[in-house]
């Protein structure tokens, strides 16, 4: 039964999958504008770290207010805090965003990204690539 007038704020489930190995951390930004995303912590309201386990990593946050927000993630195999590229600049770890948006050239804007924090739970799956 649910009371009304309840001010629990929204929670917000994350499941990430697709890691390569349970090497290094699973790095997660949270951010709620465009500016810095996907890949500047400063700018991030939040930065998860996790281990993986079987390829995959999930948390649940529970203390978000309601907003727009948009998440980057890395799989930091040598944990090294950032994302590892090749010589070309092309990532050689994998990594992922909310709503999977198709990358080209350079990471997704954050519109692409982005996703609405209301009053109700939201799960957000992130597939690494």
């Amino acid at each position: 039964m649910e009371m009304v007038g309840q001010s629990n704020p929204t929670s917000l489930q994350v499941y990430i999958s697709g890691a390569s190995s349970d090497a290094g951390s699973i790095r997660v930004l949270i951010f709620s504008k465009p500016s810095g995303f996907p890949d500047q912590v400063k700018q991030a309201v939040r930065s998860i770290s996790l281990p993986p386990k079987n390829g995959k990593a999930n948390f649940k946050l529970s203390d978000l207010p309601p907003g727009t927000y948009a998440i980057g993630v890395i799989h930091d195999q040598d944990n090294n805090g950032k994302l590892s590229t090749n010589a070309v600049g092309y990532p050689t770890e994998k990594f992922g965003f909310s709503n999977n948006p198709k990358v080209y050239f350079g990471p997704p804007a954050f519109e692409k990204a982005a996703f609405v924090l209301g009053k109700n739970p939201v799960s957000v799956e992130i597939s690494l690539r």
